[in-house]
C-alpha cells in the first residue's frame, strides 16, 4: 500500500490524504454535535464539498502524471508499449484514490441521513 502511496507521488498523494482526513473529521464532528435540520444540511454540504475536491484532485494528478510521462516520451525513440502501459497504469494510481474518497464520501453522507 505504501508502494502505491509514493508511486502516486507524494505531492498529490499527500493531498488526497489530509482530504480523506477532513472528510473523516467533518463526518465526526458532524455526529458528535447532533443539532438541528440547519447544522445537517451544513455538514451534508461540507461533506460534498470536500469529496468532490477529492475527486477533482485526483483527476488533476492524473492529468499532470499523462502530461509528464508524455513529454519524456516525446523526447525518446521507439516507445514500447510495456512502457507506455506501465506509466498509465501510475498516472492512474492518483484518480483511483480520488474515486476512493468520492465514494465514501457518497456512504458517509448516507450514514448521516440515516442517523440523523
Amino acid at each position: 500500500m505504501f508502494d502505491l502511496f509514493s508511486q502516486g507521488g507524494p505531492i498529490f498523494m499527500g493531498m488526497l490524504t489530509l482530504i480523506l482526513l477532513a472528510l473523516f473529521t467533518v463526518f465526526v464532528m458532524s455526529i458528535i454535535k447532533k443539532g438541528n435540520e440547519k447544522e445537517l444540511t451544513s455538514s451534508l454540504q461540507w461533506l460534498k464539498s470536500i469529496g468532490t475536491l477529492g475527486l477533482v484532485v485526483g483527476v488533476l494528478g492524473q492529468l499532470i502524471g499523462l502530461y509528464s510521462a508524455f513529454a519524456v516520451m516525446e523526447t525518446m525513440e521507439g516507445i514500447s508499449p510495456s512502457i507506455l502501459a506501465g506509466g498509465l497504469r501510475v498516472s492512474l494510481i492518483t484518480t483511483l484514490y480520488g474515486v476512493i474518497i468520492f465514494v465514501l464520501y457518497l456512504i458517509l453522507s448516507m450514514i448521516l441521513k440515516r442517523i440523523r
